[in-house]
């Protein structure tokens, strides 16, 4: 089975086949270029920016296992209205100010363990995107205005036989010709003309640039464009994000990319877009004044551990609602417990042992992932394995040569699931010696004072586990 995704732009489930089937990466495999819009860095990240995250983690990592070579960027967007405003509030400079929250995100991602080809500032491309809107103002799809800023034609746009609307259906017959909307994210259910450049204003304080129209700074959207197509090239692969995003933003990347005609005759901006479903916490929006708001900072703060978080938030399929509760978390905690141990158990009875990995698993895990990335059936084939592995480990009718097939088939598999190893807590020496002195205990057929040391050591929160390759300790 070939991999099969929901591509928004035309609705319906498509065989994935790279833009450019000949290009090949640097290390010789098929190539695929992905985009997935990053975070704004006015504050720290909340969970349901990070399940996006995840998820486009998630999909580079899977397209990786099935044999291509990735180009995968995400955006850091450091300049934009709620930026300007908090700026303006601090009394700092505008990087003095993001810089704090961008450092933030990046060790947020290393605790997700999501790992982008490259993370690109907004204010590094500035360049790119004047030259892009002037492109735009060249082929009479950008007007400027008295006050110096630069608008997205609509009309001129559709005049050009484009279509407005491809991935939301718009109802022209509410849009007023000419209609403007200033602000970068607004929510209308009709079309109206957004800014490209926006004229300097004494609110924005020191924040512009010069440009052929006056100082001001991009619109949001125009920066995803420019950023996208000066590193993946006019025309590329994958684009993702939340759901919230398909309208306006990637919607009006689409007319302003397309717009530029940089494509070439019959290539599209982007041939695949993906997007993923709301998050709720508890089941409710996330909102402060309702304390379910979350940072991926408050879990950890919590003692939660980012594999478990990252657990949770690839635990459904992405086009799906998700329900994040803490309930959740603490079950992802103990799904992860039963893996660790079924891998350490593996472990133990493959030794140095090296063997192919289990065909059979990867099938059944590679056909649940080509299934759209449905993670959730990947999940059901991974706990039947675990279930069925230690139904066949307490039953010793495992050989080491399956269990070093299992670990490999494991291995594997948790490359696209980035889970990463459990951090073993070492035991301490004095309690290692009472485990030792019960071995001796046992062996002398002296099962009281064996039993008399496995509780002393349980006393100190710690949890004898007896293993072929002798016995290991592991926190109750």
């Amino acid at each position: 089975m070939a991999l099969q995704l929901f591509n928004s732009l035309s609705r319906q489930v498509e065989t994935f086949v790279p833009l450019d089937p000949e290009r090949r990466s640097s290390d010789g495999r098929p190539y695929v270029g992905l985009y997935c819009c990053g975070p704004t860095v006015y504050d720290y990240g909340h969970i349901g920016n990070f399940r996006t995250f995840v998820f486009s983690d998630l999909v580079r990592r899977y397209l990786d296992f099935r044999g291509y070579g990735v180009r995968a960027v995400m955006n850091i967007t450091d300049v934009e209205d709620k930026i300007i405003r908090r700026v303006q509030k601090s009394g700092q400079g505008l990087r003095e100010f993001t810089s704090v929250y961008e450092k933030a995100f990046l060790e947020d991602l290393r605790t997700l363990n999501c790992q982008p080809s490259e993370m690109p500032r907004a204010t590094d491309h500035i360049a790119d995107m004047i030259a892009l809107i002037s492109k735009l103002e060249a082929r009479g799809l950008a007007y400027r205005t008295p006050d110096g800023s630069v608008w997205f034609s609509i009309g001129n746009y559709q005049g050009c036989g484009c279509r407005y609307g491809v991935l939301k259906a718009l109802d022209f017959s509410q849009m007023r010709a000419g209609e403007r909307v200033a602000a970068d994210e607004y929510e209308k259910e009709s079309a109206a003309d957004f800014a490209l450049w926006k004229a300097r204003v004494p609110e924005d304080g020191e924040v512009s640039w010069e440009s052929p129209w006056g100082p001001g700074r991009p619109g949001w959207h125009i920066e995803c464009s420019a950023m996208s197509m000066a590193l993946l090239g006019p025309s590329f692969d994958l684009h993702l994000g939340g759901e919230d995003l398909a309208f306006p933003h990637h919607e009006d990347e689409i007319a302003q990319s397309e717009g530029s005609a940089m494509q070439g005759p019959g290539r599209p901006f982007v041939k695949y877009w993906l997007h993923g479903a709301h998050l709720l916490v508890e089941g409710m929006k996330m909102s402060k004044s309702l304390g379910n708001f979350f940072t991926l900072r408050d879990l950890t703060a919590k003692g939660f551990q980012g594999r478990e978080i990252r657990q949770l938030l690839m635990s459904a399929y992405y086009r799906e609602t998700f329900n994040f509760t803490m309930d959740g978390l603490a079950g992802a905690r103990s799904a992860l417990t039963r893996i660790d141990e079924c891998v350490d158990k593996l472990g133990g009875l493959a030794g140095n042992q090296n063997a192919a990995a289990d065909s059979t698993l990867l099938s059944a895990f590679t056909e649940a992932m080509d299934d759209d990335l449905n993670v959730a059936r990947a999940w059901a084939v991974v706990f039947d394995w675990v279930r069925e592995t230690n139904r066949q480990l307490a039953a010793k009718v495992m050989t080491s040569v399956q269990a070093a097939s299992a670990l490999a088939a494991w291995t594997q598999i948790n490359s696209v699931l980035g889970l990463g190893r459990r951090v073993v807590e070492e035991a301490p020496a004095d309690l290692l010696a009472l485990a030792h002195e019960r071995v001796l205990a046992k062996k002398a057929k002296d099962f009281a004072k064996a039993d008399q040391l496995r509780q002393q050591v349980k006393s100190q929160g710690w949890v004898i586990e007896d293993t072929p390759a002798g016995p290991r300790l592991k926190r109750g």
